[in-house]
């Protein structure tokens, strides 16, 4: 029997939202699907039943697949089926793990697994967003305790004006793509790219969209009130109040006199780890406790201490203000070979990234659901375990890792030259080389320093920075450029990245229930003028892009030709084109509105390819002057080859001053000569003129003197 389905719609800023229950995945803690348009997300959660006892974090997992039979599509790789997920799924996961994570049970350690597909894809609509509802939704009505719901939104804005869920086509003349996530009380996630916009734009769109998420807040708890199941019970994971009092006994004095010390990272973390295993020590009798509980209690008196001492002073582990940002030195061209290269260093944070320029052949080839099907800039970002001073096994990309080189990659976007001014792919590589905090921010000003130092002509620097945030209450502060401890206890991880002109990339993550607008523009405030110190110490270092390329980037010419043309380029099978590439030495790339790249790693041999192309692609013009090849000989005139696979006809009295008897006394089979173009029929006959040339005449008098004859 068919079950019977719920149907709940809601509409925000006249785009309709379709969440449905009832019908799929009936087996799952809680299952919907989200429609958008003709774009459709199954979300599933589920928990299971029994605690993971060996695990001292939340065991949480978020998957999104692709299908490409969403959009009708087969996928492109050998054996046609999807494979691990690409960046973009990778992305949409993080993206959607990001809001829902702080909701759950801080003592909660059995699993939770959220699954997405995406249905059906309009190509129209991104899938990040419904995923993020979808998800949402399926917590909310499930079995699995959690504190929701949220609502998710994408903001445009076109003409001044803010825009919920623009599509593919609307992003495109947007200046802003700002995604954000929220409670009904306060915003839980941002992450946001954006054309150089004022931080008061960004705090505007904020506001805007959390208040256009409320309806949708409201439709999930109707939800919930209707359909929602009861939640499992489950055995908290929490240290005892009366362990936590003992740990707190031994060890706050020792904590309290190691930040006294205001200490660099390593020697911070001995003297910590020293202090731990004297308290580890002391219950080394007790049998009953576990030592994971007591580290967790010393992981607790060390946040409070921390955080106390930051609300109370100001001052902070390493003995800084809020506002100071750590010391900077930058360099570049520190590769001889590599085309690019920048070195950006902040404290212990070390991030070197290299520049490759290529031709635009050597763009990315796009296989998902979403309409881009290239990419000409790509920005990969590693972090080695030697950056922290761990041994690990290197076992691929990580989610992390895709995630920051992402960051760096929207917050750079807006600056880089368009292909038409510049027509060149580009890869970065950020290379972590130390990390102590806010290393994908040190990847953007790494990636600066190397695109200035290649030559590339960026529109402007972009310099970024994390912020962070202690709130205990009514009380908080707000940190600059915060290392990877303060990132560890405290509330938030706010990155914000921009030109001197505005902001072009931003990702706010929070670990409280919600942030309140307040709070973001004062670190929004905050972040600017950190920007502004980090910027000039990279302007030190290199104060604008190189006026030329550096010497081992392959040089690239653009040209423009006919489209009607573009087959006389390739020839039957692709022929011509490989001959033109192995005769000059040069590559050759065509688009299909006719533009066509020639890049070399000398001048000359672009120069050769350029004439071949555009002798094959040239159309005769009237009154001009060509050499060509005699073609064709007849007793009334010669035939003469002016361009590649076209000729023209000089009759007999054009081809010398005086009078000729016979073709033959003046030129044979194969001679070159130098002609005008006279006319030119409606048929495409063309008419050619010798004599013009002999005496000089211009196009009028040439034409005129033919007439007589």
């Amino acid at each position: 029997m068919k079950p019977e389905s719920k149907k709940y719609t809601v509409e925000i800023d006249g785009k309709e939202i379709l969440i449905e229950t009832g019908r799929l995945a009936a087996q799952a803690g809680g299952a919907v699907t989200v429609q958008l348009g003709e774009s459709v997300m199954l979300g599933t959660a589920t928990m299971s039943d029994d605690a993971n006892e060996s695990a001292d974090f939340f065991p949480l997992t978020v998957n999104y697949e692709e299908r490409m039979y969403a959009s009708g599509s087969i996928p492109g790789s050998f054996f046609r089926r999807e494979g691990r997920p690409g960046e973009d799924a990778t992305l949409t996961a993080r993206l959607i793990d990001r809001p829902i994570r702080p909701l759950f049970p801080k003592d909660l350690r059995n699993s939770v697994q959220v699954i997405l597909y995406a249905l059906s894809a309009d190509g129209k609509q991104p899938m990040d967003i419904i995923g993020i509802i979808a998800a949402s939704a399926a917590l909310l009505i499930s079995d699995i305790p959690w504190d929701g719901p949220i609502g998710a939104i994408r903001v445009g804005r076109i003409n001044g004006k803010f825009v919920a869920y623009p599509t593919y086509d609307e992003i495109k003349e947007s200046d802003l793509d700002l995604v954000m996530a929220g409670s009904k009380e306060a915003i839980l996630t941002v992450e946001s790219n954006s054309k150089e916009v004022s931080e008061e734009v960004i705090l505007e769109a904020l506001e805007w969209g959390q208040k256009a998420i409320q309806p949708l807040i409201e439709l999930q708890e109707k939800m919930a009130q209707e359909i929602g199941k009861a939640k499992k019970e489950y055995v908290s994971f929490i240290v005892s109040e009366e362990l936590k009092a003992q740990v707190r006994e031994k060890s706050l004095p020792g904590i309290e006199a190691i930040l006294e010390q205001g200490l660099e990272k390593v020697d911070f973390q001995r003297a910590l780890d020293k202090l731990r295993d004297e308290v580890l020590e002391s219950f080394a009798e007790n049998q009953d406790i576990a030592s994971r509980d007591i580290k967790e209690a010393f992981e607790e008196v060390l946040k409070y201490a921390i955080r106390a001492r930051i609300l109370e002073t100001g001052i902070r582990p390493d003995g800084r203000d809020l506002t100071t940002v750590r010391d900077i030195w930058c360099d570049v061209n520190t590769s001889p070979r590599a085309h690019g290269s920048g070195l950006f260093t902040r404290g212990l944070t070390q991030v070197m990234t290299l520049t490759t320029l290529g031709t635009p052949r050597d763009a990315q080839l796009i296989d998902n659901l979403s309409p881009v099907e290239t990419k000409r800039y790509m920005h990969h970002y590693n972090f080695p375990p030697f950056s922290v001073g761990e041994v690990r096994f290197l076992r691929g990309t990580s989610r992390r890792e895709v995630g920051h080189g992402a960051l760096a990659e929207r917050a750079l976007l807006p600056v880089i030259p368009p292909e038409e001014e510049f027509p060149y792919t580009l890869r970065l590589v950020s290379e972590v080389l130390s990390s102590n905090g806010s290393s994908s921010m040190a990847s953007v000003c790494g990636s600066t320093l190397s695109l200035m130092d290649t030559g590339v002509p960026i529109k402007a620097p972009v310099a970024g920075v994390a912020m962070g945030l202690v709130k205990e209450d009514d009380r908080y502060a707000i940190l600059t450029d915060i290392q990877g401890l303060e990132d560890h206890v405290g509330n938030m991880d706010f990155k914000v990245a921009g030109t001197e002109k505005g902001i072009t990339a931003l990702q706010m993550d929070i670990k409280l229930k919600g942030l309140s607008s307040q709070i973001m523009a004062e670190a929004l405030e905050q972040s600017k003028a950190a920007r502004a110190l980090i910027m000039g110490k990279m302007l030190e270092t290199i104060s604008a892009p190189r006026p030329d390329l550096k010497s081992y980037v392959p040089r690239i010419e653009a040209i423009r030709i006919p489209v009607d043309k573009i087959g006389a380029i390739i020839g039957p099978g692709g022929k011509t084109i490989r001959e033109i590439q192995e005769v000059t030495g040069a590559k050759i790339d065509i688009d299909d509105d006719g533009l066509v790249y020639i890049a070399s790693d000398n001048a000359e041999s672009a120069r050769m390819a350029q004439e071949r192309i555009e002798g094959l692609t040239a159309v005769p013009e009237i009154g001009r002057i060509y050499t060509g090849r005699v073609v064709g000989i007849k007793t009334f005139g010669a035939f003469v080859e002016i361009l590649p696979g076209i000729d023209g006809l000089v009759h007999i009295s054009q081809l010398e001053s005086s009078h000729v008897k016979n073709v033959e006394d003046v030129v044979e089979f194969g001679d070159e000569i130098t002609v005008m173009v006279t006319d030119i029929s409606k048929d495409g006959k063309i008419r050619l003129s010798r004599q013009a040339v002999l005496e000089g005449w211009s196009l009028e008098e040439a034409q005129q003197a033919d007439r007589k004859k």
